[in-house]
């Protein structure tokens, strides 16, 4: 175990905020992190994973703690159905490439999302029409109350759009690992954000291919293709400081869709099963003109207005802070939707 006091989180965090806390813990077991006394700990306490989902406003008074719990466990049977466990501190896209390596489909749309497992199941990450919930069966945690091992069936978790009962609790219970259920039957999703394009691209296949060629189709060429779209839109937090998509994509009643297009015209969109429609935050974003504008040396990032990055390396809290609610002030104001951030701010 690790253990120390006023800690630099430069490194723990991809907006690259210079920030300390009071003590900064990393434990590599669940027999580590049972032995700790939460109350005799610099209070609050805080867990967190890479930190990618996280502005930290300011320094942090009390405890983070920070899992090392790595491996990745499952027996193949020969069965369709193959199910994985997953410690909480895996670097979620090296289990991504683990599941393609093997053949198994489910996690490959979700290539490349920045962060750890334990997050990932918390805040019920998703991309290009899959969410983490699709493939999770059961999510194994502590309860902080009496160290309590306690495992939640997926169906138990709460979760909604980047939502779960886990971010509705804060504190109560640490995600120690995931049981993930993939499967080896042919099962793509190929029809949302351009997937079914780019691997047309690539040369995987044409629109005009026969079925038997689509059905070749492996997670690991589709993995490829979703890498390709994200790395032509998205920052790479190695180069450029970001916590990804800041805010969340608006779900709006029909009639306001049709009040929106009415004025617009052709507004991208994604009608949901209780006909709600969901539309993209981005779309709005760009269409108030922000795409590249700044604050200080935060600025709206110039591939994808989903995205603030700390283009300076220098950028402070406020820069970010400042950006945002300009951002939603002005979509507020043109469209009458109000933006919320998807990134948790500390």
């Amino acid at each position: 175990m690790t253990r120390i006091e006023n800690y630099d989180l430069s490194a723990h965090n991809t907006f690259r905020m210079k920030v300390k806390c009071a003590l900064y813990i990393e434990y590599s077991s669940v027999a580590e992190l049972q032995a700790l006394s939460i109350a005799d700990l610099p209070q609050p306490v805080m867990h967190i994973g890479a930190g990618s989902n996280l502005l930290f406003t300011k320094d942090f008074p009390g405890t983070v703690l920070h899992s090392k719990v790595d491996f990745v466990k499952f027996v193949d049977m020969g069965l369709d159905e193959v199910l994985m466990t997953v410690g909480a501190g895996v670097v979620f896209d090296d289990f991504v490439a683990r599941t393609c390596k093997e053949g198994l489909w489910g996690a490959e749309n979700l290539s490349l999302i920045p962060g750890e497992v334990g997050a990932a199941a918390v805040q019920n990450i998703g991309a290009y029409g899959v969410e983490v919930k699709d493939i999770i069966a059961g999510v194994v945690c502590l309860d902080t109350r009496d160290w309590t091992k306690t495992v939640f069936k997926m169906q138990e978790c709460g979760y909604g759009y980047r939502d779960s009962m886990f971010k509705h609790q804060k504190g109560r219970y640490i995600v120690t690992s995931v049981l993930f259920r993939l499967t080896r039957k042919y099962s793509p999703k190929l029809d949302y954000g351009g997937v079914r394009k780019a691997l047309e691209a690539a040369g995987t296949a044409s629109s005009a291919a026969s079925d038997t060629v689509w059905q070749s189709l492996t997670p690991q060429a589709v993995r490829d293709a979703i890498i390709g779209i994200r790395r032509q839109k998205l920052p790479d937090p190695a180069d450029v400081g970001s916590a990804g998509s800041f805010f969340k994509n608006p779900v709006v009643p029909r009639e306001v869709f049709d009040s929106i297009a009415a004025k617009e015209g052709d507004v991208p969109h994604y009608v949901l099963e209780d006909g709600s429609v969901k539309i993209p935050a981005a779309w709005l974003i760009d269409r108030c003109g922000f795409k590249g504008a700044s604050e200080g040396g935060a600025q709206v990032y110039e591939k994808q207005p989903l995205v603030i990055v700390n283009a300076s390396g220098e950028a402070a809290a406020a820069d970010v802070l400042k950006l945002e609610n300009r951002i939603i002030a002005t979509v507020q104001g043109r469209f009458g939707i109000t933006l919320n951030p998807e990134v948790e701010h500390v």
